[in-house]
């Protein structure tokens, strides 16, 4: 089994906080990864699987039990089933935005929008990550599991993932569990081959980002150095001598409400439609059938309101921090919170439960933090 001597979990989170684990272990390949879990679980010890470390924000005090960092990596191009689309097999500890090089440089399409995310390749799928109107759900063929109730491993097609905005069947909410404790071991994507050729930009949220008109033609790597000279400016791109990068990037997700929720915020409020299911299924037991099946019932699609406006516009601007603190919002993101020199996770997690009291009182919305919380409440 490689253990390897703890390191302070502040060393590898870009929250930069977290104690000492009692133990920790390295994998390197899927089989110490398999063999490295299996062996925890039946200890029956805590544990915490940790990639990039980009999406987690952890308590001070040390980790009662084993952490086991995923340094798998390699990229596996396979032919897709589909005409026009390649398949990528990525092992789970590869980093994510090196696959995003990898695809545009094989004129690859489908996640050009999702350039600079910080993190690995397994964790995308458990919350789903997006940007520009890009999300993972939109190319996942499937990923490869190790689930902790059996210890098997296989191969599960993306549909069973529960995927949805920032979320799915694997992701540990605030405040609740999993649906299904399982480990990423690879993830399968399927893309379109658009080539390296300028072509029209599909999807009003990625053109407005890019001031791009409905017929202006660009390309992959175009498209893929805006997107990470936007999240440069943004703080978003990991930088060891800018602290605005000590962040788990968006701490608060942009809050989804109903449409007539959303007509209670101020206009200015920047908002996207959340399309309801166009097809549902409904079902009418044989016994009760009567040969009529009711007409379906217009529904009005939920709103994706931008939780930055409602945080700037609760008075709660870029750079604020609370007196003698040293975590502070990013200068440049309202929706970062950042580790401005050695600040404690209590101190992030009160300048947390200050901006969900703003916003609360001042819309009657309560914002959900989007990272992982390990030994730490808000």
């Amino acid at each position: 089994m490689p253990d390897v001597e703890p390191i302070p979990l502040s060393r590898l989170t870009t929250l930069r906080t977290g104690g000492v684990p009692e133990r920790m272990i390295d994998a390197h390949t899927t089989d110490e990864l398999v063999a490295a879990l299996r062996d925890v679980w039946a200890s029956g010890d805590e544990w915490l699987v940790l990639g990039g470390g980009s999406n987690l924000f952890v308590g001070d005090d040390p980790f009662e039990g084993t952490v086991v960092r995923v340094l798998t990596n390699g990229i596996e191009r396979m032919p897709s089933p589909i005409p026009g689309r390649a398949r990528l097999r990525v092992q789970a500890g590869h980093d994510w935005d090196a696959v995003v090089a990898y695809a545009v440089a094989e004129g690859l399409g489908g996640i050009e929008a999702m350039s600079g995310i910080p993190g690995t390749v397994g964790a995308a799928p458990v919350q789903n990550i997006g940007a520009y109107g890009q999300e993972i759900v939109q190319t996942l063929s499937e990923v490869e599991l190790l689930d902790e109730s059996t210890g098997d491993v296989s191969r599960v097609p993306a549909p069973e993932l529960g995927l949805g905005f920032r979320t799915s069947v694997l992701k540990q909410h605030y405040g609740s569990v999993p649906a299904r404790r399982a480990v990423i071991l690879s993830v399968t994507l399927d893309l379109p081959e658009v080539g390296s050729g300028a072509r029209r930009i599909a999807g009003d949220q990625l053109r407005t980002a890019l001031r791009l008109g409905p017929d202006d033609e660009v390309t992959l790597a175009w498209v893929r150095d805006r997107i990470l000279e936007t999240r440069r400016s943004k703080g978003m791109v990991l930088d060891a001598d800018d602290p605005d990068t000590y962040s788990a990037g968006s701490f608060f997700q942009n809050a989804v409400v109903s449409a007539s929720f959303a007509r209670t915020l101020p206009d200015e409020c920047p908002r996207w439609p959340v399309h309801p299911d166009l097809d549902p299924v409904l079902v009418i037991p044989l016994e009760s059938f009567d040969g009529y099946v009711p007409a379906p019932q217009p529904v009005e699609s939920d709103v994706k309101v931008s939780a930055g406006w409602l945080i700037e516009h609760a008075g709660v601007r870029k750079g604020f921090k609370l007196p003698r603190s040293r975590a502070g919002l990013s200068t440049k993101h309202a929706l970062a919170l950042t580790n401005r020199g050695n600040a404690t996770a209590a101190e992030l997690a009160e300048l947390a439960r200050f901006i969900q009291g703003r916003v609360q009182s001042e819309f009657g919305l309560i914002l959900q933090p989007e990272p992982v919380l390990v030994n730490v409440e808000l």
